[in-house]
């Protein structure tokens, strides 16, 4: 899972080292990857549910705003829209705010919707952004690899520190850093075990596949006959096909990274790598970027390339959603494509309590139940049993009678539901499916007419099963996961039928208030303006 936000070139808070230079010099810092914000990783206070949510309290973005007026931009590209909520009510006042920062240090920009901002204003904050990104160019540092290993291995140094490789004449500059010497060419063809992940729980999310997810991954794919896959937020994956590559003649397959990490760009061209923020679509480096990725997904006339997809957990998945469909509509450009395939083969990475939120938005995907494990991650590990198995899943709009789990890790073909499913998913007869989401066998309960995790118990004050420990103080209220706008269980408020009713009387909430400061200002003007008569007068 790659990073969610800054990456890209936050100033990061100054680190005193042992011989007192500053971890935030920028003699030594061509890369400035400070913030990446993932919302919250892990599971957060209010359990599943709460995550399932997916935002903060209310607060909901908002993806069909104007076009014509185009959003403002921080660090980190454009930013998103967001209305304050309440529910049962209409909309609040709308404001931009970062689109991948989760907290306000990493990323300070907030700007009411309404607001209007001065020339001085626009143009500090322009000056701010360009500051804020990296020293050095995508194409520089492409630049400085050709270099780099043209040195011998000896030669070869890379600063821990600073994330960065060392040419000769830069040496003198990170005396005192942590350096790692005789760096060899295998170390170059996987740079996410160089690379330091940052793993701040509060701002970064860059947690790494394990080889048994990559290699499992690769042979899906190569099984499935693609030969383009299309990495957005997957590095280790990424690099794991280009070594393959490199190794089998056999394994004929390219690889495209879309990734706000921008220390990758050191190892990759300018055809591999793309500086890329999936929370707002935006490609750093312009339309030479967003060009690069259009003709990887439209060649051969679109044909047999998938894309894997693996966002910081605690993503927005509207964002997302609305990324990813953006990344369809390019390859769906194709000429040629054949009009009945119009679905781009994905694989979305993510735990398995966030299935209701993702097929609100691809109602055509389904869940597998392969479990993805990361080397990184404490508790995201393949082997562990009851509440403790990784609960990360894959998403996908393929048919999952094509997929075959592996048979030696615990997975069994159900013939009844014509898919694999973990050993103790099993098939209940009155779902007539299997039923288990986490990896552990769910019973079912007549009173919910569905399966449910073991260890919920069926509660009569709130009319459904819950954690024995659950509080029962919201059944009055309803469920606190439902729609903010009419309250129903089944869908969120992006879905609800009545969202165009809220937009509407916003608009003209705001149409209103407009009217009113303008006249506010035209008596003001002529009280003003009276004022100097009189005074002109006397």
């Amino acid at each position: 899972m790659a990073m969610s936000g800054a990456g890209i070139g936050g100033r990061q808070k100054r680190k005193t080292h042992p011989k007192g230079r500053s971890e935030g010099s920028a003699a030594c810092r061509p890369f400035a990857f400070g913030s990446a914000c993932n919302w919250g990783e892990e599971e957060p206070p209010g359990g599943e549910a709460a995550m399932e949510d997916g935002q903060r309290p209310g607060v909901a973005v908002v993806l069909d705003r104007d076009p014509s007026s185009p959003a403002p931009r921080c660090p980190h590209g454009p930013t998103l829209l967001f209305a304050k909520i309440v529910r049962g009510k209409e909309e609040g006042r709308r404001f931009y705010a970062c689109s991948a920062c989760r907290e306000r240090r990493d990323c300070n920009f907030f700007q009411w919707e309404d607001e209007k901002v001065s020339e001085a204003r626009l143009a500090a904050r322009e000056m701010y952004n360009q500051r804020h990104q990296p020293l050095l160019s995508h194409r520089d540092n492409v630049k400085r690899y050709k270099e780099y290993v043209a040195l011998p291995q000896s030669e070869r140094r890379f600063c821990r520190e600073c994330q960065l490789l060392l040419l000769p004449s830069e040496w003198g500059r990170h005396l005192g850093h942590q350096v790692l010497s005789d760096v060899s060419v295998a170390h170059l063809k996987r740079p996410s075990q160089l690379l330091i992940p940052l793993e701040n729980k509060k701002t970064n999310a860059q947690y790494l596949f394990t080889e048994r997810s990559c290699q499992f991954l690769l042979d899906l794919i190569t099984t499935l006959g693609f030969k383009r896959v299309l990495c957005v937020g997957t590095p280790r994956l990424h690099e794991f096909i280009k070594f393959q590559a490199s190794q089998d003649q056999e394994i004929c397959i390219k690889s495209l990274l879309l990734d706000i990490d921008f220390r990758y760009s050191q190892f990759y061209t300018e055809e591999d790598f793309c500086h890329y923020n999936m929370f707002n679509h935006h490609f750093f480096a312009g339309e030479a970027a967003y060009e690069i990725c259009e003709k990887f997904l439209q060649e051969d006339n679109g044909k047999d390339v998938i894309m894997v997809a693996d966002p910081p957990f605690g993503g927005l998945v509207e964002a997302l959603a609305f990324s990813f469909k953006k990344l369809i509509a390019m390859w769906r450009q194709t000429r040629g494509a054949d009009p009945a395939d119009n679905n781009l083969p994905i694989l979305w990475i993510f735990p398995y309590f966030f299935e209701s939120r993702i097929l609100e938005f691809f109602p055509n995907f389904s869940m597998l139940d392969y479990q993805v494990d990361y080397d990184n991650h404490a508790l995201y590990k393949h082997g562990k049993t009851g509440r403790k198995q990784s609960p990360v899943r894959i998403f996908t709009d393929i048919s999952p009678r094509l997929i075959v789990l592996p048979v030696e890790e615990g997975y069994r073909f159900c013939s009844i539901c014509q898919r694999y499913v973990s050993s103790d998913n099993q098939h209940c007869e009155i779902c007539d499916s299997c039923t288990s989401k986490d990896g552990r066998r769910w019973t079912h309960c007549s009173l919910c007419k569905k399966c449910v995790k073991p260890s919920w118990i069926h509660c009569s004050v709130c009319g459904r099963c819950a954690l024995p420990s659950h509080s029962c103080k919201n059944a009055d209220a309803g469920s606190e996961t439902g729609c903010f706008i009419c309250g129903a269980t089944d869908h969120k408020r992006a879905t609800c039928p009545n969202l165009h009713v809220v937009r509407r009387i916003h608009q003209g909430g705001k149409k209103s208030r407009q009217k009113k400061k303008k006249k506010l200002v035209d008596v003001n003007a002529t009280k003003t303006t009276g004022g100097k008569k009189m005074r002109s007068a006397v």
